[in-house]
């Protein structure tokens, strides 16, 4: 298969493949290489035409028989946190959040193994070697960084790499409207914390900080009830066949509560 940058990408489109999230439904994806010079460029575009990145590849649903998979993105500068995003702010206020280049180590790798094993077992990531996460970090042709979150520990000064427990870590791609959140894990000893939702919130900060519009939190699918704390961010936009449209949660069958 050539891999080479060309002028126009090259698409492909894969097998069927049992679908992770709706039970009893096929997937399938068409899919192109991010490389070259122009590989920044492309994710932007191949992003907000809702495809997500995943190491030096963009990909898409392509189901034939269903469209449930809705790519969301958080209006950065219009969100206001509701009250039990509140709280959650306030139980991790001790929590140091560092931006670092896209590079793994075994600290990483062991949290992520801990996530894995306890949220995702059944999932395609699930025996993933410490080869296979450093290629998931280090593999991009984008503006990438890895967002490492610890807790403060006492007498930590500023330093290269702050001391503490590492709680969390997200991998995300800066882009000319956002942030695009790859991939993101946490210890899942500290259920209390909601570091999930926790690193959402401090990336709809760094968004606003960087005086840009959007946070990308990939697909959303409706039936799925690990995809639904993706719809509590409001307000977002989901891409339609009609573009990006501003999403109304009343709208939905099932309504997500504070």
């Amino acid at each position: 298969m050539n891999t080479q940058a060309s002028p126009s990408p090259q698409f492909y489109l894969t097998a069927p493949a049992a679908c992770p999230y709706l039970p009893h439904e096929m997937e399938r994806k068409v899919f192109t290489h991010l490389v070259g010079p122009r590989a920044a460029e492309m994710n932007d575009i191949l992003t907000q035409g809702g495809f997500r990145r995943s190491q030096n590849i963009a990909y898409r649903p392509a189901c034939e028989a269903c469209r449930a998979c809705v790519s969301v993105r958080i209006l950065a500068q219009e969100f206001q946190p509701t009250n039990s995003m509140k709280r959650v702010l306030a139980h991790n206020v001790d929590v140091v959040a560092t931006e670092f280049p896209a590079q793994p180590s075994s600290e990483q790798y062991s949290l992520f193994r801990r996530y894995l094993d306890d949220r995702h077992q059944q999932g395609g990531m699930s025996d993933m070697t410490v080869l296979d996460y450093a290629i998931m970090v280090e593999d991009t042709h984008v503006n990438t960084k890895i967002i490492e979150y610890r807790k403060r520990e006492e007498g930590s000064g500023l330093e290269t790499r702050p001391r503490g427990e590492l709680l969390a870590a997200a991998l995300t791609d800066t882009m000319s409207d956002g942030l695009s959140m790859v991939y993101s894990y946490f210890n899942p000893e500290y259920d209390k914390r909601s570091l999930g939702t926790f690193m959402i919130l401090d990336h709809v900060k760094r968004t606003k900080a960087l005086g840009l519009p959007h946070v990308y939190l990939g697909y959303w699918v409706q039936g799925s009830r690990k995809m639904d704390y993706k719809t509590r961010f409001q307000p977002q936009e989901h891409l339609t066949p009609r573009g990006w449209e501003r999403f109304d949660p009343s709208m939905m069958a099932e309504g997500t509560h504070d």
